[in-house]
């Protein structure tokens, strides 16, 4: 698939991935989550206490926590304290749901595992790099708690991974780094769970920024996305090999 990305980059290439665990030294989990130039950093807190509506059920909870950090961009970002803008609580929410469709919850116990994702560099693709790097910083967490006897297996449903692809010049591209992604005519970001290698969808964002586009070109999308979700996925796995 020859193009004329910036990078240079096939339609069907993702960017260099890379992950660094044990990143952080207090947190249960920590990864630092290269995808190109972008850099997210992903911690897990453990707390032996779930939310009030999971009371009694003996059922666990995973949510995240997402900011883009004052010099993560060429314009510094004002840190968002008092209030949250909508983007970031729309992220984060995104970012939750996606780590629990890959965890058991009722094998979790009642606990909740605290997901932090901060933006240490952006060049497109911070949701779904959070979303990649913070399951591997879940499986750390998790695999913590199982050395110290606390669970008896890792409760696992599925890896899940997360990728932007999107329509520009005519052409459907895998991966958006900035420059591409702000001329896109279409932003698509897709997460995906992995079992017994089928992919199942968890999520799909998909937005025209001009003209609608075609059930064509949604499908000619997803089939990118889930070509950069199976790299990512084995990427996940080879990190994670003892």
């Amino acid at each position: 698939m020859a193009s004329s990305r910036p990078d240079g980059r096939r339609l069907d290439q993702l960017r260099p991935v890379r992950f660094e665990r044990q990143y952080t030294r207090f947190s249960s989990g920590s990864v630092l989550a290269h995808c190109g130039d972008t850099r997210v950093l992903c911690t897990v807190s453990i707390e032996e206490t779930v939310p009030p509506f999971l009371n009694g059920t003996g059922q666990g909870w995973v949510t995240a926590e997402y900011r883009l950090l004052p010099g993560s961009t060429p314009r510094r970002q004002a840190r968002e304290t008092l209030k949250l803008s909508g983007r970031t609580q729309e992220i984060q929410r995104l970012i939750g749901r996606s780590l629990r469709a890959a965890i058991d919850l009722k094998a979790l116990g009642p606990r909740t595992l605290l997901v932090d994702a901060d933006v240490l560099q952006a060049d497109g693709g911070t949701r779904t790099t959070a979303i990649t790097g913070s399951y591997v910083a879940v499986v750390e967490a998790l695999l913590g708690l199982q050395s110290q006897g606390l669970l008896t297996e890792l409760p696992i449903r599925a890896p899940v991974a997360a990728i932007s692809v999107g329509l520009l010049e005519g052409e459907a591209r895998l991966d958006l780094n900035y420059p591409e992604d702000v001329a896109a005519s279409v932003d698509l970001n897709v997460v995906m769970t992995e079992h017994q290698g089928e992919l199942s969808l968890v999520e799909v964002q998909g937005t025209a920024e001009g003209d609608p586009f075609s059930r064509k070109d949604l499908d000619q999308m997803l089939d990118l996305a889930t070509v950069g979700i199976k790299e990512l996925i084995l990427a996940q796995q080879q990190v994670l090999q003892p």
